[in-house]
């Protein structure tokens, strides 16, 4: 049997189990225990009368580059609603999305929750951030005649080489999509070769995302806390770098006794694991979500809360950013953002293995505002040196700002591709 059909009876078979399997993904935190409803396709908010947009980032990276997008559509006065499917996308949606913008999580790809959500909210227009394609999704989409826009469009090489192996599926999927707006020339070549029939270079939204907002109270309570202490932190790091930044530290400790390294995990309920790792190491370790602020003695600040990258940012000069020392041993392949630290003026260093935004750090080293690592002695150096010249540290983070500024735009570009779907709207009446 083609795979196609075979998923979409696999999926209908299945749905009866929706809710046991959800129920216990919410005991373990990674779903909304009061909002599970949404996740079968059942709306928590009535339908607004007009024209209704719907757009969807998968987690939290895709949901954030969308909010230009929002700005816009609220402007043009038409509906926004904004799906995601994970818990921290929704929490931070939830104090970065203007007024006037909806969010729901994004029902499992199971007809019966497809179609319950599609009959409830009847988009006019769909886009879906990257690569985010659910052949459940997209079916019942086309089936119902509303544009398919993907918007900042990427596929990495892995994935491409296992849709390959499926080229009829391949072509269904992505021959469903209207129009393909990619990030740059690469990616879209490869949505290309997959099937999507039209395909254009529009940038990279996240380029015009504004950088993560900061309680002014609370940046002064804890720059009150560390004073005139060397700060450096380690952003969005994952599972096996942490031992490396946290031997960069005793490194960087020799020569600078007061230094205070910040960790940020990507996953926050992975604090008390770090804290065990840092306390191992002979450091002395804080959470940030057990209260208060970094003390005299604190060696390793672990951030582990949600919506305060932007304060951390905000304290930090140089900014390490992770899901790079390990590099494409981690499922997706490697890399993290680093334009929201660029944009507020950090300097940022990375590992080896950034394929994710393999562009942006490229731009980012030929601009002179990265600097790349590969363990804990080149992270220590690096890390050092920046603290100990702060006049390299700001030349290297007014060089990444300006990068970002260059690098905007995509918004702009998205809304003019999208206006002929407007008009068409207009015509029909919609």
């Amino acid at each position: 049997m083609p795979i196609l059909p075979a998923y979409r009876i696999a999926t209908t078979v299945l749905a009866p189990f929706a809710r046991a399997a959800l129920d216990w993904r919410a005991k373990n935190g990674k779903e909304d225990p009061e909002r599970l409803s949404e996740r079968l396709g059942e709306a928590s908010l009535p339908r607004p009368r007009g024209r209704l947009v719907w757009l969807h980032g998968a987690s939290l990276g895709e949901s954030l580059a969308l909010l230009p997008l929002v700005e816009r559509f609220i402007q043009r006065r038409v509906e926004v609603l904004v799906t995601s499917g994970t818990v921290s996308s929704a929490k931070l949606l939830s104090a970065r999305l203007p007024a006037g913008a909806i969010h729901q999580y994004v029902p499992l790809d199971a007809p019966r929750f497809v179609e319950r959500f599609l009959d409830h909210w009847r988009p006019d227009i769909v886009l879906f951030a990257e690569s985010e394609l659910w052949p459940n999704m997209v079916s019942a989409v086309r089936a119902r005649g509303a544009p398919l826009i993907l918007v900042n469009a990427r596929i990495s090489r892995q994935s491409v080489e296992r849709w390959r192996r499926l080229p009829g599926a391949a072509r269904r999927i992505f021959g469903a999509v209207d129009l393909c707006l990619a990030q740059n020339a690469e990616n879209a070549a490869r949505f290309l070769g997959l099937g999507a029939p039209s395909v254009r270079v529009a940038g990279n939204l996240k380029f015009d995302v504004p950088p993560p907002p900061a309680e002014a109270s609370r940046l002064a309570e804890f720059n009150g806390a560390v004073g005139a202490r060397p700060l450096w932190l380690a952003a969005s790091t994952h599972p096996g770098e942490e031992e490396a930044i946290l031997d960069a530290h005793r490194l960087i400790a020799r020569d600078t006794p007061s230094v205070l390294t910040v960790i940020a995990p990507r996953h926050r309920e992975r604090g008390a694991e770090i804290a065990a790792l840092a306390e191992a190491r002979g450091l002395r370790a804080a959470r940030r979500s057990e209260g208060g602020e970094p003390r005299r003695d604190t060696e390793v600040y672990i951030a582990d809360t949600v919506g305060e990258l932007g304060l951390f940012f905000r304290a930090a000069g140089v900014v390490f950013m992770g899901k790079s020392l390990l590099g494409e041993s981690l499922a997706g392949g490697g890399g993290q953002n680093p334009i929201e630290p660029a944009k507020l003026g950090c300097a940022v260093l990375y590992g080896p293995g950034v394929e994710n935004f393999a562009d942006v750090y490229a731009e980012f080293a030929a601009a002179k505002a990265a600097a790349r690592v590969t363990d804990a002695e080149s992270l220590a150096r690096a890390a050092q040196f920046l603290l100990s010249e702060p006049y390299r540290m700001r030349k290297m983070g007014r060089a990444g700002a300006e990068t970002v500024e260059r690098l905007g735009g995509a918004a702009r570009g998205v809304m003019t591709a999208i206006e002929p779907y407007f008009a068409q709207m207009a015509i029909e009446g919609r």
